[in-house]
């Protein structure tokens, strides 16, 4: 097998297009590692994330296309949100349309002239004017492309930026395919920075298998493993919501701007039990995923003085339901669904927006702000006024909007409230677990509760050991590269373990990949750290806010002492990547 990734380059300021053929297949894997190999190439390191030569560069893994829930692409870009190497990860349709397109990743460096489409195909490459979209919302630019690009319909994939991503708040989004994203440290706004409204990619070719004799077995073997045991039954049946009843009763679960960590008197009235009884409409899928983990919500909105409804579909999540629900106060499902499609439709990161809405509520509670600032009486438990506030987000009319846009901290720094804005890195993810969780969450590489599962582990351990508890983090985060340079959904990582990732690879016939895997896996950590170091990633001006000291969970308190060391030994390590050059360059 071939040694060489098959990349193609577009460049939107001189529209030109190029295949190329980047060397070390069997090295750096696929994914992580490949974005990691093309960033290393094509990022200026010294510059800002606006600069146009920045690439967007999407990647997908060797098994992506051929076995089940290998369904992910990785987005390795420059993070307008804190201008260092960032990555997001995102399933939809993406990752088999660029497999079935002929390509392994999709570089885009340039600024296209004006807001633009960009259009990839396993035999054309095209980019069009698309002024008229100009602050248009998610859904009618969706509707429109699929009008505008009505051939492949069901091997294409559409990705497309709302009024967030052109007004160039730091934490919009990119949505993918309707209800997936590459959601956290601003890929839309990336996207933005390029005059790129909109992506489409049509997977119109086919693959050969028929060499591989052992590759009908290993699926099978897959397959089953996913389909046929209880190890992902759970996602599809009350999906990752069955996780807030869970995380209250343990008083794990943020309410309020983290003034709390459990209401038992407002969990009923948005736990997951209470959205699939009430709510859900239909459970759905990534491109080459059994298992359905989508869950989407029916919304009624009445609009007539009778009785005359509109109704959407909306898809939700634990960490959606927190960020617009337990986090602002929300007692009500259709409540939370209606912030959801609001997020939806200005195209942000429903994390990153729903804390920042959080903390401007208690800085108006303080008096650190006032109305004059908001323009709405945000008010915790309120929906009226955060649908107002999205908008006012999305499309900021003020100083105080286009500072919160920025994120929640550069709204602190200029308004006070530093104390509890919820920051860990970027905004926070929905688990008030303990110390270990903050503190992975403020130095992970991608500042996501996704990095290391150190959540699991606060919840499992009895005792609180920095040496333990860093050398968790460290071989977790290299487990979970393994997984993201193939490029798996990480909630199939009970069913592809080492040994199955070995089979599944050697049934597509690549044995020289599956050589030292775990020295592989090794390199690549350490080249995306060195490369987030060469950024300008600096652990020492990171740091954990009051509020997450002030949390109670069933556990106790958080002992500020263990978490201070805690940081400082994990800090420590992760400085060694910094003066690892290039390591394990490929042969």
């Amino acid at each position: 097998m071939t040694d060489s990734f098959k990349v193609i380059h577009v460049d939107l300021t001189t529209g030109r297009s190029q295949v190329l053929d980047i060397p070390g297949r069997n090295t750096w894997l696929g994914g992580s590692g490949l974005a990691a190999v093309l960033f290393e190439q094509f990022a200026r390191m010294d510059e800002l994330a606006d600069h146009p030569d920045q690439p967007l560069i999407f990647a997908i893994g060797p098994l992506t296309g051929f076995y089940p829930l290998m369904s992910k692409c990785v987005l390795g870009f420059m993070s307008p949100y804190h201008h260092q190497y960032a990555e997001s990860h995102a399933g939809g349709r993406l990752a088999l349309a660029l497999r079935f397109a002929g390509y392994e990743a999709l570089v885009v460096t340039g600024h296209a002239p004006t807001l633009s489409c960009l259009h990839v195909g396993a035999r054309q490459v095209g980019i069009r004017d698309v002024h008229f979209m100009k602050g248009m919302d998610i859904f009618k630019t969706g509707k429109l492309l699929r009008t505008m690009y009505h051939k492949h319909s069901g091997h294409r994939s559409i990705l497309r930026i709302g009024p967030a991503g052109e007004n160039k708040v730091s934490f919009a989004a990119i949505n993918v395919d309707t209800y997936r994203h590459f959601g956290r440290l601003g890929a839309g706004c990336a996207m933005g920075m390029k005059n790129l409204k909109a992506i489409i990619v049509s997977g119109n070719k086919a693959q050969d298998i028929s060499a591989f004799k052992e590759y009908p077995k290993v699926y099978q073997d897959i397959f089953q493993a996913i389909t046929a045991s209880e190890l992902m039954k759970k996602y599809h049946d009350l999906g990752t919501a069955e996780n807030l009843n869970k995380l209250d009763r343990s008083g794990c679960l943020p309410w309020r701007n983290l003034k709390q960590t459990s209401d038992p008197g407002s969990i009923k009235g948005i736990s997951g039990e209470t959205f699939a009884r009430d709510l859900l409409l239909r459970q759905t899928a990534c491109a080459g995923c059994p298992v359905g983990c989508i869950h989407v919500g029916l919304l009624r909105e009445k609009f007539g003085p009778e009785h005359e409804f509109l109704y959407r579909q909306v898809a939700y999540d634990y960490e959606p339901i927190f960020a617009v629900g337990s986090m602002l106060g929300m007692g009500e499902a259709s409540e939370v669904l209606t912030l959801l499609e609001d997020v939806e439709r200005a195209g942000l990161d429903v994390m990153s927006a729903g804390v920042a809405l959080a903390w401007a509520t208690e800085a108006l509670e303080q008096s650190l702000i006032t109305t004059a600032e908001t323009r709405v009486p945000l008010a915790f438990g309120h929906v009226g006024p955060y649908r107002q506030a999205l908008q006012l987000l999305s499309s900021p009319p003020n100083a105080f909007y286009s500072t919160l846009g920025q994120g929640t901290l550069h709204a602190a720094a200029t308004y006070g409230g530093k104390d509890f804005a919820c920051v860990l890195g970027q905004e926070m993810a929905g688990y008030a677990t303990g110390e270990n969780f903050f503190v992975s969450q403020a130095l992970g590489f991608r500042h996501s509760h996704l990095d290391t599962g150190a959540y699991a582990f606060d919840q499992q351990q009895t005792s609180r050991d920095v040496s333990t508890a860093v050398s968790f983090l460290l071989e977790e985060e290299r487990q979970r590269i393994l997984l993201c340079s193939m490029v798996a959904c990480l909630f199939a990582r009970k069913v592809y373990t080492p040994k199955r990732l070995h089979e599944a690879l050697m049934a597509l016939g690549l044995e020289e990949m599956t050589r030292d895997l775990e020295q592989k896996t090794t390199a690549i950590q350490a080249k995306r750290w060195n490369l987030r170091f060469r950024s300008g990633f600096d652990p020492r001006t990171v740091s954990i806010p009051k509020r997450f000291q002030q949390v109670v969970t069933a556990k106790g308190p958080m002992d500020s002492t263990y978490m201070k060391e805690l940081f400082n030994a994990y800090a420590g390590t992760l400085e060694a990547f910094r003066h690892q050059d290039k390591p394990g360059s490929p042969a």
